[in-house]
């Protein structure tokens, strides 16, 4: 597989957990690395760590339910870098509520975040890819929602499975254009939230996993990395499942 030497990455989502683990293998295989985060210190820190490595990175601070903050990275990124080859919509935003208490303005920021904010993602990017006539975008849904449920994520669930819809839709009406979308659906992954639960539930989680671990971010960056490669390129509409075997087990292990 050639690596990604001169390619334009763009990651939103990109200072910590998965966006920072799908960053760093793209910045691996010679991406130069746009570090998209609602946290724009963060993202600045991350890119402090990725340029000790001699990667090629900006750091931008962006809200992807601001269409014209996320217009403003794309514009950020065409004028350092001249073109966008890839994009990884990965900021999201989970969070558990009962479905009998959750507000409107709850269920509004889990859409929109996860949504909309995919949605203004591919927007900004599709002109530059569309006049180079190439692109590849990759969405981070997950097993929640389009496979399995848990209590408590109602919102999240729904938010997720919409983001597969989005994809295939998308998929759909930029393939004529050289553009692939498809879509990661991670399970459990080692970052920041999941590191905050009782160290029962978490050897549960666990348990439930054949492969007997929750996935590294990086591992969904890999998963990434393929699909943003020019070997993916009859690839689209598709979604990657990593979770280290979660949802094969018929009944409860």
């Amino acid at each position: 597989m050639k690596r990604l030497d001169e390619r334009i990455a763009v990651v939103t989502g990109a200072a910590t957990g998965i966006g920072r683990g799908i960053a760093e293998v793209l910045a691996a295989e010679g991406a130069c690395v746009v570090l998209a985060d609602i946290d724009g210190e963060r993202a600045e820190a991350t890119a402090d760590e990725l340029r000790a490595g001699g990667v090629d990175v900006l750091a931008l601070e962006a809200d992807v339910v601001d269409r014209p903050a996320v217009e403003a990275m794309a514009a950020a990124t065409l004028e350092r870098f001249g073109r966008i080859d890839i994009l990884a919509a990965n900021a999201g935003v989970y969070r558990p509520d009962p479905i009998g208490e959750i507000t409107d303005e709850v269920w509004d920021r889990i859409i929109d975040t996860n949504v909309k904010g995919a949605l203004h993602s591919i927007q900004a990017v599709l002109p530059a890819m569309r006049r180079r006539r190439y692109g590849r975008i990759v969405l981070t849904s997950s097993i929640t929602g389009a496979l399995v449920v848990a209590p408590g994520f109602a919102h999240y669930a729904a938010s997720k499975a919409a983001m597969i819809g989005l994809m295939r839709g998308a998929a759909l009406e930029t393939a004529a254009d050289g553009i692939t979308v498809n879509a990661v659906q991670p399970g459990n992954v080692r970052t920041a939230g999941l590191a905050t639960l009782e160290p029962e539930l978490l050897a549960a989680v666990e348990r439930s996993i054949p492969l007997g671990r929750l996935a590294e971010p990086q591992e969904i960056g890999w998963a990434v990395r393929f699909l943003a490669s020019e070997e993916a390129a009859y690839v689209t509409g598709q979604t990657l499942v990593i979770d280290g075997g979660q949802v094969l087990p018929e009944t409860p292990g």
